[in-house]
């Protein structure tokens, strides 16, 4: 009796669970139930007929199963009933009925498949890339890179161009590894969509308002898998066109102290700062994010950690302790915390 109401409270408890969290679903901001823009829309409608069809089938199976298994449950007494062989019309019946309930359910979905993947006329060109395990942005039209944030004008259609970075990725202390598959998904704005090596694949997305829309990574593809997120950030065309110029400007130079940790540490040999030459040439690492105007982002990290002194001061000693698998190797060895507050004041200031 003991096992039975423990398993009875354990069951209320994951009913009254899921119906509250039911009730808050317009405050999850990676609610794909709460679609934003055509594409996202578009999915929306091709979705909801179709769940409610398999409401429908689950309750018609099962209630028939649970009837079925009470009315001719087995009592004392009761003969085993005859075996017979399957009714030819019942088998033909419930096997046309699923086949035609298919055909019509892939009618619309196939056309919702060519219809998302039509290139729209005049849509803002964008590609991002899949690194281990971050996302760079680079508008080519106006040679314009940064990382884990896709900035896009309101009420205008976004073509993305959605790479994964050939060169593979160290894994922190491992073996190198090869390309891997990554998944570009921000699930208010449309569906997700693999990034393969060696393949271009191709994705739109449009935001009818201004705010921010949260994504992530959703195939696996290393250790830092669950730290791969990504933000599309929406803005009124006057402020996107003012955040594209604002990026065109160069990196804040760094004092000479600055300058030169960073050399010794070989930071130009990972990341890209724009205007900013150390000893050995500029920077323009390409393994790392760009950071050229790195405090203008609200996370870092592949958009894992909020972006403050604490968190950077940790990155910069030990990001590996941060975020397992991270390329950027540990430092706290070779760094005195004056060396990081320096840093870290530097890096604050690349707006």
């Amino acid at each position: 009796m003991r096992g039975r109401g423990e398993a009875r409270l354990i069951a209320l408890a994951a009913g009254v669970g899921f119906a509250l969290s039911a009730c808050a679903r317009d405050n999850f901001p990676q609610n794909t139930l709460a679609p934003q823009g055509p594409q996202a829309e578009k999915i929306d409608h091709l979705f909801q007929p179709v769940f409610w069809i398999a409401v429908v089938v689950f309750f018609l199976v099962e209630g028939a199963l649970v009837y079925f298994a009470i009315k001719y449950r087995h009592r004392p007494g009761r003969p085993v009933p005859a075996q017979v062989h399957g009714n030819t019309r019942l088998e033909v019946t419930w096997t046309i009925i699923p086949a035609v309930l298919l055909a019509g359910i892939a009618v619309p979905t196939i056309a919702t498949i060519f219809d998302l993947a039509r290139q729209p006329p005049n849509a803002l060109q964008t590609t991002v890339t899949g690194h281990q395990s971050w996302w760079q942005a680079e508008y080519p039209d106006s040679n314009v890179t940064t990382a884990n944030e896709v900035h896009i004008p309101t009420g205008k259609p976004v073509y993305i161009t959605l790479r994964s970075d050939a060169s593979g990725s160290q894994n922190g202390t491992g073996p190198l590894l090869g390309p891997v598959i990554h998944s570009f998904w921000i699930p208010r704005l449309a569906g997700k969509q693999d990034v393969v090596p060696g393949r271009d694949n191709h994705l739109t997305i449009e935001a009818p308002d201004p705010g921010t829309y949260l994504g992530q990574c959703t195939e696996y593809c290393g250790l830092s898998h669950a730290n791969m997120r990504m933000r599309v950030i929406a803005q009124a065309p006057q402020d996107f066109q003012a955040w594209l110029q604002q990026q065109l400007q160069p990196a804040a130079p760094p004092p000479s102290d600055v300058l030169a940790i960073m050399d010794r540490l070989s930071c130009g040999g990972c990341h890209t700062l724009n205007g900013v030459s150390g000893a050995t040439g500029p920077y323009e690492g390409t393994i790392g994010p760009n950071l050229t105007h790195l405090a203008d982002r609200d996370a870092f990290g592949g958009d894992t950690f909020p972006l403050n002194a604490g968190n950077l001061a940790s990155w910069v000693r030990d990001a590996p302790g941060m975020k397992p698998g991270a390329d950027m190797p540990s430092f706290k060895d070779q760094l005195s915390d004056a060396d990081i507050r320096a840093l870290v004041a530097y890096l604050q200031s690349l707006r």
